[in-house]
């Protein structure tokens, strides 16, 4: 298990230049956007525009804040997403536009190379304690609000809002988790 600070985490142009993400993870580490096997970011949206193209990928988006932004992905009907949406995936190398509902957006971005890696995006409120099911190789949790102290096996720690936890070598256990919070938990497993 391993603690990634919100101070520490990495930033980046987009792909196309049209803004700025912050990189949570990346697999293999100091991976770039072409050599990734899966990445997590965030990213804030001030405008309409374009998403980058990425071949070979799939994506899952949610929205952490702001007042939600409409997708238009090529062959399919407009989606809506707000902070109340479940996350949404889709083809990372067809052409998405988005359009800001009213302001700008903050996003959360799960990348996985289609050729051999899956994931799977949720997200989990904490209010008192849980016990959550970690059923993939690597999991990844991103404290969003608040703060929360966890418990693997013998390992235990805290994190605060922008926080992140990689666990890697999962297989089947749980994370006990306590306090008040609003968290995202990404699964990535070989496909």
């Amino acid at each position: 298990m391993r603690i990634l600070r919100a101070a520490d985490h990495k930033r980046m142009p987009w792909k196309n230049g049209g803004g700025e993400t912050v990189e949570i993870a990346v697999s293999p580490e100091e991976a770039g956007l072409a050599g990734f096997d899966w990445r997590v970011s965030m990213a804030t949206v001030a405008a309409d525009g374009p998403f980058s193209i990425f071949p070979g990928i799939d994506r899952t988006l949610a929205i952490l804040d702001g007042n939600g932004m409409v997708l238009d992905i090529e062959g399919g009907t407009p989606v809506l997403l707000t902070v109340a949406s479940d996350p949404l995936a889709f083809s990372a190398d067809i052409p998405v536009t988005a359009r800001l509902q009213d302001g700008a957006i903050t996003d959360l971005n799960v990348m996985t190379r289609r050729d051999g890696i899956a994931h799977r995006l949720v997200r989990i409120e904490i209010a008192g304690g849980k016990t959550v099911p970690l059923t993939s190789p690597t999991c990844l949790l991103l404290c969003h609000r608040g703060t929360l102290s966890f418990r693997q096996g013998a390992e235990t720690g805290a994190l605060a809002a922008g926080d992140a936890l990689l666990i890697e070598n999962a297989g089947e256990s749980v994370l006990e988790i306590d306090g008040e919070a609003k968290c995202y938990l990404v699964s990535i497993a070989t496909a």
